[in-house]
């Protein structure tokens, strides 16, 4: 398997076949799930059956069938507040490394401000007022991560706005948002989809913990992190109901992890011309 010129180890490969088995899950899995999400078929915490592949949870409801429901929310979710926490950090890092001045230490000091607050203190803060609503949840984590993303954004906007095309770009008479989309956006491009991938990682985990906390998707929605907190009582009498939530938690994480690995590594090899110097 072969990506951008570059073999992919057999490590990365698993993390890719991993991810494309949960992604797909969470595409087309429910067109296929046995179930609704929200459907009792059965006893609680029934064994596994020919009916109930994985058996059913704490109300009966079919595990497997909520399992396949969780990957579309719990990833989905992650994704989103990764794709926008990218957008404003990126946008407001790059604008700060291009700019300078004043709105540099503006936007520099906002940040230092929001992370000085512990991220879950403020995650249950805004969740409390606000309501736990997706839309809700999704703002405050896209956020937040948008603070570690503008860190790195203005850390490699800074060196590239000072190379000789951008000034070059400045004499010519080129806009900000041209500057930022030609210049330091394609050169900054390779760090940055490592980082996407790591702050995936992160999210997805932090909606998770919050699901488990139970200020995070609410029911009926299923939700892997939810699912471990309502089925963790099931440990008690030897029932494997918490483990399949939480083993899909751990598979995607490391999954997601050789995947970026293998990309820093790429990013961090030299060129041809600097390994032949």
């Amino acid at each position: 398997m072969t990506i951008l010129g570059h073999r992919a180890p057999l490590t990365a490969q698993i993390g890719m076949i991993v991810v494309v088995v949960y992604l797909l899950t969470a595409l087309i899995g429910p067109w296929f799930a046995p179930y609704g999400q929200s459907q009792s078929v059965g006893d609680t915490w029934a064994p596994s059956s020919a009916h109930m592949w994985l058996g059913g949870d704490q109300i009966g409801r079919d595990m497997l069938t909520r399992l396949i429901y969780g990957a579309r929310t719990t990833i989905g979710i992650a994704a989103a507040c990764t794709i926008i926490s990218f957008f404003i950090g990126a946008t407001l890092g790059f604008t700060a490394a291009v700019l300078g001045s004043w709105v540099d230490t503006l936007l520099s000091r906002l940040v230092d401000v929001i992370m000085s607050i512990p991220q879950l203190i403020l995650a249950l803060i805004v969740l409390g007022v606000f309501g736990s609503s997706i839309p809700v949840l999704i703002l405050t984590i896209a956020i937040i991560d948008s603070t570690k993303v503008f860190r790195l954004a203005r850390a490699l906007g800074m060196n590239i706005a000072v190379l000789d095309y951008v000034e070059v770009a400045r004499m010519r008479g080129e806009g900000l948002w041209w500057i930022i989309r030609s210049e330091v956006l394609p050169n900054a491009s390779a760090p940055l989809l490592s980082e996407f991938g790591l702050r995936f990682c992160f999210n997805f985990l932090f909606v998770a913990a919050l699901s488990f906390l139970g200020i995070g998707v609410q029911p009926p929605y299923a939700d892997w992190g939810g699912m471990v907190r309502e089925n963790a009582a099931a440990i008690n009498f030897g029932l494997l109901a918490p483990l399949y939530p939480a083993i899909a938690i751990a598979s995607l994480t490391v999954g997601v992890n050789l995947v970026v690995d293998w990309l820093l590594s790429i990013d961090a090899r030299p060129s041809g011309a600097q390994a032949e110097m």
